[in-house]
């Protein structure tokens, strides 16, 4: 055989390996995304098993599958509450389901508007006279929001269960800032707009203080309303009241002081808590493990309810997390990227809108290009209501201003209408370094901004006219929409911050309710009765990766902390304290234009900080400008 032969069947040989390797991967694939898939069929007679293991919010955040892979870590889990209410509903008329369970063992926490849905969504399935119990190693005040609700509340033996009211301290760097001789440059509008005062104080100022009195003060009045109500025998006052002796009441044991003042009703470990469900629910005739029962998970159920799409149509929009520039999300609130859903659903032919908001604000420009994008609803005589989550405020308020009508909870945080931004310069640092700055200038405004040699005073008064002229147009807009005299307005805005019940009674939502409740408010508007529509939420695509992710990454990823000693619980607590820095530092000298961002509102549950997406566009307003000619 001649050479040129044999060159040739090896060349063959390593086409034909090739692809049967290639094949073989590509049915491993398959078969890993049609597995990780939820599967209906999956579902059987016994409990609903829902093991919240991560965060509860208003919309998951895409995952990353090349950021998971490199890091071998799982991004941590995410539910939707709507996800959550809409199981638990179907459950209290499944013949199937006899009894629901509530994992909360590496639960991390949810809004307080959430937590109450899915509360009240429980009581719905024990008053279809079917127990639900929950479980874990920890209960704090999340979990205790969701347990209430239970007729059974299981604790471990050496697990804890503790009481601490909404509240804490936040970090200010005005010292830091001082010794570095970095001048963080302030413009802002609102009295209490505190979002700055990190970093041009080091405590709080007294108008913040009595602020997030009132606020604070508010939401903790509802969740104890809430709790009390649901378990009648909790001694709620002496666990907050006096813990230290309500824990030396018990000998120093955590588990039976949360007996004995009502917080759970049973201890057990999880081998026990399993036997008592299989009395409930059924044994699990594929397992002899201890603990093991019949159930269905909660995305095979899911799966399994199907949606409806019979009647007129009614678009969702959802908005949550930060409103920024661009094409960024789910999970932050891109505004190409929503203002683009909304202008192709204006060829859909939708009967309504709802525009649902769980989100502290962000970017002013950002927030009016998808306030217009709801405005052109408008303009077409579509009726458009407006659902506030848990937050909805700043940029989260100004886009619901083409609402409408605004249905809001009385846990909803809203208001701080106001603006800011901060801008850092470096021309004392630079001194100090022996570094100066000179030259020659044509106008008061030549070579600005200059981040070395400071802001000439033309520079400093045109910034802090553009954040002036920013609030007159932000406060103009909601007197016109929201019908309200602006000098009344002028004293309830100010970057003040107001929980729901208060912003009803100012006038700056409508009414108390839920998604529910603005659906059928659109509905009505539209002419459909009940059972004549349907909801779709726009731009939401059907899960495909992120299990298949967490079989990939899950052999690679350390097990979540399942101690639930108060060592372990302030382990989880201060875990997050370098990202809030991180998240602090970005704020401070990222390239940002003027914000209408609530950053002194109470922050919700994240599963890690996000990065910044990168805006593929030239930047507006004069903030953003400065920040481009700056560079990174």
């Amino acid at each position: 055989m001649s050479f040129a032969g044999k060159v040739w069947k090896i060349l063959v040989g390593i086409k034909d390996g090739l692809v049967l390797l290639f094949m073989l991967l590509f049915f491993i694939g398959l078969f890993a995304i049609l597995s990780a898939r939820p599967n209906p069929g999956q579902v059987r007679d016994g409990a609903l098993l829902i093991d919240l293991a991560g965060v509860v919010v208003e919309e998951k955040s895409a995952a990353d599958p090349i950021a998971a892979l490199i890091s071998g870590s799982a991004p941590v889990a995410e539910y939707r509450a709507r996800d959550i209410v809409r199981a638990l509903d179907a459950a209290a008329t499944d013949t199937r389901i006899k009894a629901v369970v509530i994992d909360m063992t590496t639960f991390l926490g949810g809004g307080q508007v959430h937590l109450t849905e899915i509360g009240e969504a429980m009581e719905r399935v024990r008053k279809a006279k079917k127990p639900v119990l929950t479980y874990a190693m920890g209960y704090a005040d999340d979990h205790m929001l969701l347990a209430a609700h239970a007729s059974e509340v299981w604790l471990d033996p050496q697990g804890v269960a503790v009481i601490a009211g909404p509240g804490g301290n936040r970090l200010y760097y005005a010292g830091l800032l001082e010794k570095l001789s970095v001048n963080a440059r302030v413009y802002r509008v609102g009295e209490f707009k505190s979002a700055v005062e990190p970093f041009t104080r080091s405590d709080m100022s007294e108008e913040a203080r009595a602020n997030l009195g009132g606020l604070y003060g508010a939401l903790w009045e509802e969740w104890q309303a809430h709790v009390t109500k649901a378990r009648p025998k909790l001694a709620l006052a002496r666990v907050t009241g006096d813990p230290v002796a309500w824990i030396e009441s018990s000998g120093g044991d955590m588990a039976q002081a949360a007996v004995a003042a009502g917080l759970v009703d049973k201890l057990g470990d999880r081998a026990q808590f399993g036997a008592r469900v299989a009395e409930l629910a059924g044994a699990d005739p594929w397992s002899k493990a201890p603990g093991a029962f019949a159930s269905s998970e909660l995305s095979a159920y899911l799966a399994d309810q199907g949606t409806r799409k019979s009647g007129k149509t009614i678009g969702v929009v959802t908005i949550a997390g930060e409103i920024v520039d661009g094409d960024a999300g789910p999970g932050v609130a891109g505004s190409s990227r929503i203002a683009g859903l909304l202008d192709e659903a204006l060829d859909d032919d939708l009967a309504g809108l709802v525009v649902r908001i769980d989100s502290p604000g962000g970017s002013v420009t950002a927030s009016e290009e998808i306030r217009r994008a709801i405005q052109r609803f408008r303009d077409r005589k579509i009726p458009v209501a407006v659902s506030f989550a848990n937050v909805a405020a700043s940029g989260g308020y100004w886009v619901a201003m083409s609402g409408e009508r605004i249905f809001a909870q009385p846990e909803t945080i809203t208001g701080s209408i106001g603006v800011y931004a901060v801008v850092p310069t470096f021309e004392a640092a630079a001194a100090r370094l022996g570094v100066t700055a000179d030259g020659y200038r044509t106008t008061p405004l030549s070579g600005q901004p200059d981040f070395v040699g400071g802001f000439t005073p033309a520079m400093e008064s045109l910034l802090q006219t553009s954040i002036s002229g920013t609030y007159k147009d932000f406060t103009t807009l909601v007197s016109t929409t929201r019908k309200i005299p602006t000098d009344k307005l002028d004293a309830i805005a100010q970057g003040r911050v107001w929980d729901g019940g208060t912003a009803r009674q100012l006038g700056l939502v409508d009414e108390f309710g839920g998604m529910a409740e603005a659906l059928a408010w659109v509905a009505g508007k539209a002419g459909a009765k009940q059972g004549e529509w349907h909801a779709v939420y726009l731009g939401e695509s059907a899960e495909r990766y992120d299990s298949l992710i967490r079989q990939l990454v899950s052999s690679r990823t350390p097990a979540a902390a399942h101690s639930g000693d108060l060592f372990a619980l302030a382990a989880n607590r201060s875990a997050d304290l370098g990202a809030r820095i991180a998240g602090d530092a970005e704020r401070l000298l990222g390239t940002r234009g003027i914000q209408a961002f609530c950053l002194e509102c109470p922050a919700l549950p994240a599963p890690a900080p996000k990065a910044r997406p990168q805006v593929a566009r030239q930047p507006e307003g004069m903030l953003a400008l400065l920040g481009w000619l700056a560079g990174p």
